[in-house]
């Protein structure tokens, strides 16, 4: 005799639907069991079926929450999931007015330099601690969300930081790339978000300002530009090295980022005066507090 729940949740995934229900018991959240109980509930009442669950205290709000964002292809997380860096609020906090001011400057880059045929984007800060990394950790995972075909790449090749943010075991990345030392399956994707991919910084190297000026790497900006809608750069800060204007003018574009109460308005100035001699484009700036 066939289960009425897994028949219901079979005969749905046949379908090509991604009822609540289904996905409630594919995500492990209900058992079948605990799914007859469910529908029960949701016939004598005439209730939904997630709003049932909840009823029955079988799941909360937030599961709730999760499996719509699936329904509508807008993936997150639940905190604890996966191992990332808590401050990547965009992967477990969607709904927060913090991801809401990331998907705000997401349209305004949009309109005002991806629509504009530009691929590649370098993600500045002044000083190191100023949230850069943070910053463009975020707003890759909020382009991932749009459905856009996204890499972020750690250019820091002094002090990386994506590959704790993302829990990258993996020791290859960009400067192994631009080294000769490795290949294209050096950039990871990243599960948790289908269409958001990582490359980290790789190997540590002496010279990072010379492995970033040759030409191999704005070869290697032209594979990425052809293999995805919008890539990042996280660089260095300002004041540590010279290598983010490397960066900046193979990417063609640069948002700067500030921090609250800490960034010098008089640096920023400079530092947009230097990046206009290297060629290239201030697309915006924003200042953080994470």
């Amino acid at each position: 005799m066939n289960h009425p729940a897994i028949a219901t949740a079979t005969a749905s995934a046949r379908r090509g639907e991604s009822s609540i229900g289904a996905l409630l018991l594919e995500s492990g959240k209900i058992t079948p069991e605990s799914a007859e109980r469910v529908l029960r509930m949701q016939k004598e009442l005439g209730i939904r079926f997630g709003e049932a669950a909840v009823r029955l205290g079988l799941i909360t709000e937030a599961d709730i929450q999760q499996v719509l964002a699936r329904q509508f292809d807008y993936p997150y997380l639940q905190h604890g999931e996966a191992g990332y860096s808590k401050q990547l609020v965009a992967a477990y906090e969607p709904f927060s007015p913090q991801v809401e001011t990331l998907r705000a400057i997401r349209s305004q880059l949009m309109l005002r330099w991806f629509a504009r045929g530009h691929k590649a984007l370098a993600i500045v800060g002044m000083n190191p601690g100023d949230g850069a990394s943070m910053f463009a950790a975020n707003l890759a995972v909020v382009f991932s969300q749009l459905g856009e075909q996204t890499l972020l790449v750690d250019a820091n090749l002094r002090k990386p930081g994506q590959h704790a943010i993302f829990d990258l075991k993996g020791a290859q990345g960009l400067s192994d790339l631009l080294a000769g030392r490795a290949e294209l399956d050096a950039v990871a994707r990243i599960a948790s978000f289908v269409d958001l991919s990582v490359l980290p910084a790789g190997t540590l190297p002496p010279n990072p300002q010379e492995l970033l000026s040759r030409e191999s790497f704005g070869a290697l900006n032209t594979q990425f530009a052809s293999r995805y809608d919008v890539v990042l750069y996280d660089v260095p800060a300002a004041v540590t090295a010279s290598d983010m204007y490397a960066v900046a003018a193979r990417a063609g574009g640069v948002f700067v980022v500030a921090r609250k109460d800490k960034t010098v308005v008089a640096d920023v100035h400079a530092m947009q005066e230097q990046l206009r001699q290297s060629g290239a484009e201030i697309v915006g700036s924003v200042m953080v507090d994470f």
